[in-house]
């Protein structure tokens, strides 16, 4: 390569893997990321380390899984000495940047987790996770209107409009205005909820109209309450891939970055009668993962299979390598025969999962455990991808399900 590649990671925020028009669902309307697939690779098998904000992203930044990276809690923020993917890409001489949702950061845990009081928390300059340039906001879970502060704004303003547009477009502007090399994350709250919240000038569905796994119960509340939620949901996602569509995905001046769009975890939505995020489910656990790597990392090819079993801990690992000019190592994608999965504590708040748990997903099984390392839940993912039926305590189960309750307590990947 004559330079290294600039490099953009898009991360939302309870978008499930399964939630796409790339992926062949039908309540998804997702055209730019369609294209976006169809010019690189849809990973269909990636997933989040942890299936909750904070763990998933120390995670993320860090390459080291959570808590060893020093996020044990809900509310603990990121070490101040925690080495990021800022950090080791400055040291590569990138320019790095952040905008957006950081939820890495000390906050009132007396306060309202939804409202202007997290949204306004200013993040200070040394727990900004090492990226030189930083205009974001704590959480607060404001969809619209988002408060910002940071490198150019000391103290919290708020900007009119949706919060995907408002961040993308600032992004985005950054973005253009600065030498090369250098390294953009863009960090949005949607498709989280409120699921009500307006979503720009996409109007929801009725949600007579959404299509169901059928791994959701019908008949009753939980299906009720899917389908008005899921009507919300898939409006945000729509408004969000416009959003992003409009600041980065159809701009040329980004056409040769190496462009990630991802997701730190999912949302149950009924499935298994269970909403949320935390619960070690494919809804959960699997994620959106978008690569387009510029033409000299292509070596003439797109990512090579699309069906890798890889995991957001990678992702660290593989943007060094993207700017060390590794074309070969970014063309293709080691196979993992498994990837580790836990939560590494509760969160008390409604609908999310009531224990600790770790576990492992296969391309064909997932096994997960309680926190005294007993199987609770083992799945047969080939022939039955909606994990319908537990097959912790059958018989002829019970050595597969032994080795690899090994792997898991060994804690190896």
């Amino acid at each position: 390569m004559s330079r290294p590649p600039n490099i953009v990671w898009i991360v939302t925020t309870q978008w499930r893997a399964q939630a796409g028009g790339f992926v062949g669902d039908p309540n998804a309307r997702t055209p730019y990321l369609d294209t976006l697939a169809g010019e690189g690779s849809a990973f269909t098998q990636a997933v989040t380390p942890h299936p909750f904000g904070p763990w998933a992203r120390a995670a993320l930044l860090t390459g080291v899984p959570s808590p060893e990276n020093g996020v044990g809690d809900y509310f603990d923020p990121l070490p101040t000495d925690a080495h990021t993917i800022a950090h080791a890409l400055r040291e590569r001489g990138y320019a790095t940047a952040f905008f957006g949702k950081w939820h890495l950061a000390e906050r009132d845990r007396s306060a309202p987790l939804v409202g202007e009081a997290h949204a306004r928390t200013v993040v200070s300059l040394e727990k900004r996770g090492g990226f030189e340039f930083w205009e974001g906001f704590e959480s607060g879970f404001q969809l619209n209107d988002p408060w910002l502060h940071g490198t150019r704004l000391p103290t919290p303003v708020q900007f009119p409009g949706y919060q995907s547009d408002v961040v993308g477009a600032r992004a985005a502007a950054w973005m253009r205005d600065q030498p090369s090399p250098w390294f953009c994350m863009i960090s949005l709250e949607a498709p989280h909820p409120p699921y009500g919240a307006p979503s720009a000038a996409i109007v929801p569905r009725n949600p007579s109209e959404i299509k169901l796994a059928p791994n959701v119960p019908r008949g009753g509340p939980i299906e009720s309450r899917a389908r008005r939620e899921l009507a919300g949901y898939y409006a945000h996602i729509e408004a969000t891939d416009q959003a992003l569509g409009r600041a980065v995905l159809r701009d040329p001046a980004f056409r040769d970055a190496a462009l990630v769009v991802t997701s730190v975890h999912g949302d149950m939505h009924g499935a298994h009668g269970l909403f949320r995020k935390g619960w070690p489910h494919e809804e959960s656990v699997r994620v959106p993962l978008v690569i387009r790597l510029p033409a000299a990392l292509r070596n003439g090819r797109g990512v090579e299979r699309n069906d890798a079993l890889v995991s957001l801990l990678d992702l660290s690992r593989w943007t060094l390598e993207w700017a060390d000019g590794k074309a070969e190592t970014a063309s293709s994608v080691p196979a993992a025969d498994g990837q580790l999965i836990s939560m590494p504590s509760v969160v008390a708040l409604p609908d999310q999962c009531d224990r600790v748990w770790r576990g492992i997903r296969t391309a064909a099984r997932k096994l997960v455990l309680n926190v005294d390392g007993s199987p609770w839940l083992f799945f047969d993912l080939e022939r039955d991808p909606g994990e319908i039926v537990n097959l912790v305590g059958e018989a002829r189960w019970s050595a597969e399900i032994a080795v690899w309750q090994q792997r898991i307590l060994r804690g190896s990947r």
